[in-house]
């Protein structure tokens, strides 16, 4: 282990404590290497404790490093300890299409009703009652609601889909009531449905404190249960609030407002000084007081990267197009994650494309191409979608299907296409930024040369594009983020490091994610 960094020195300092901790950790900047050294203190303490991860790779990767007295296990699992077991019976049970399931729920074969422009088969009404139990189960809410059935495309505005609310929330409730039942239902159980049987419980976990990673990406159901622990466990809140990029399916930043005492490490492993400064630009223009330092011994330069070992994407779409482009370059390409998000869409796409009406979740409100491409061309919220229009309109959906035929396993890839979402928590060597990360629009407003001023950068795609940038070790190409370098906004601070010091925050109210504009999240990962 290298000699820890004063801000590590300082979470060590401050852990025997006893204090609620939050420790905003910037990207590379030794988080993991953090913890392990905050659990060997608390070995000699003689504490035992748990550590929460986001998945359970993470999490053997820390059962690795931590001593035995840290249990390193998911939400997920310790939920199935104490309610999923139960459920075993249902549990694994045989996928079956979602129109099967809501056909024995009472949505009848053959239902077509009108919201607004759109038709809702019983197919797309299927589908919207189960992503409606979903999102209630990654919610802290105890009944289900209007604002857990989720909006589908082409049916965006409020009043439609109150509309379809209507129609969901009673199919919704009896999907929940038969999910109850620890031996038999017709709906699929998933490990969600466990999850949030055990948080309405109000379980108390039995420990001396817990470490929680990646907090600024939690599911409010998680933030319930752990807010619960605070009067006989100390919690350790860990992550990056810069990095909160998962808002857009319900997941909160938990540690900015947190009662707790505050630390940070700002100085990263990953990368030069060249790197940590266009992170730092991202950084002020998200509005955290964290910068980051580069290792002064690493190398890292912004340039261009004809040829690089990653290609970041905002969407899936985006990805779709990069992978064309490198296939007809013939590189061998790799995609992130595989490649059946991908496939589905296009196989989608290809129904439509052929007269056949699809039940894929973006698509399945569209009964024929020429209305999707209307959609994508002339429709603010459709507007990530008219690359895919482009692309099938172009090479055609056959061809791109056979071309998604031709991804090649990442450890035998020239390059690695993924998203931005699908990056997170990787690195390497080389980074090009796609050219989907599109600037903001222009204002009505113009200088006084008469040149349209730039519009405000949304929060949620700087800290995407944040997450972006810093996945590169030594060389970085912007590429479709170089928008930056000409707006307003673009202007690097003069602030370079956060101080080494510690500070307590009291709780304030928990704000609301800013809102996703209308055309943002859908796509960038659905298999998330």
């Amino acid at each position: 282990m290298h000699t820890p960094t004063p801000e590590q020195a300082a979470a060590a300092e401050a852990f025997p404590t006893g204090a609620h901790l939050v420790i905003q950790a910037g990207a590379g900047t030794g988080k993991t290497t953090t913890l392990a050294m905050l659990a060997h203190t608390a070995r000699r303490q003689r504490r035992s404790g748990r550590y929460i991860a986001f998945n359970r790779a993470v999490a053997r990767h820390a059962a690795s490093t931590f001593p035995s007295e840290v249990s390193c296990r998911t939400a997920h699992a310790l939920a199935y300890t104490a309610v999923g077991r139960h459920y075993q019976a249902r549990l694994n049970a045989p996928r079956q299409a979602g129109w099967r399931t809501g056909a024995a729920l009472g949505i009848e074969d053959g239902l077509s009703l009108r919201i607004g422009p759109r038709k809702v088969n019983n197919k797309a009404l299927s589908y919207t009652v189960l992503r409606t139990v979903t999102r209630f189960c990654h919610s802290a809410d105890k009944e289900l609601a209007h604002h857990h059935v989720p909006p589908l495309r082409g049916a965006e505005s409020e009043p439609l889909h109150a509309q379809l609310a209507t129609l969901v929330l009673p199919f919704a409730r009896k999907a929940w009531a038969d999910l109850q039942d620890p031996d038999q239902g017709v709906v699929r159980f998933e490990h969600d449905h466990y999850l949030k049987m055990w948080a309405l419980s109000d379980p108390l976990i039995p420990t001396d404190f817990l470490l929680l990673d990646e907090a600024q990406d939690t599911n409010p159901v998680v933030e319930q249960v752990l807010t619960t622990q605070r009067d006989h466990a100390q919690l350790v809140l860990v992550g990056d609030s810069a990095q909160a990029i998962y808002g857009w399916r319900g997941a909160r930043d938990v540690m900015t407002g947190f009662d707790g005492t505050h630390l940070s490490l700002s100085r990263s492993f990953r990368f030069g000084p060249a790197l940590a400064n266009e992170a730092n630009r991202w950084l002020t223009i998200v509005g955290t007081p964290l910068r980051l330092t580069g290792s002064p011994c690493l190398k890292s330069e912004l340039c261009r990267v004809p040829v690089p070992e990653a290609i970041l994407c905002r969407t899936n779409v985006g990805a779709m197009v990069e992978v064309i482009r490198q296939l007809e370059a013939n590189r061998r390409v790799a995609l992130a994650g595989g490649g059946e998000p991908l496939t589905a869409l296009a196989r989608a796409a290809h129904d439509l494309a052929s007269g056949r009406r699809t039940a894929h979740p973006e698509l399945m409100l569209f009964e024929t191409w020429s209305e999707l491409r209307e959609y994508a061309e002339f429709d603010p919220a459709g507007r990530d979608l008219l690359p895919l229009v482009e692309l099938i309109d172009e090479h055609g959906s056959d061809a791109v299907l056979r071309a998604l035929d031709r991804l090649w396993p990442e450890e035998s890839a020239e390059v690695t296409v993924s998203t931005a979402h699908r990056a997170k928590g990787r690195e390497w060597s080389s980074v090009r930024i796609a050219d989907d990360f599109t600037g903001p629009d222009d204002l009505d407003e113009r200088d006084e040369d008469g040149t349209p001023l730039p519009g405000p950068i949304d929060l949620d795609e700087a800290r995407l594009a944040y997450v972006a940038v810093t996945r590169a070790r030594s060389q970085l190409d912007i590429g479709g983020l170089s928008w930056i370098n000409t707006h307003p906004a673009g202007a690097l601070s003069p602030t370079a490091v956060t101080p080494a010091r510690t500070h307590t925050s009291k709780a304030r109210p928990a704000s609301a994610m800013p809102r996703q504009g209308p055309n943002a999240e859908r796509l960038k990962n659905q298999s998330q």
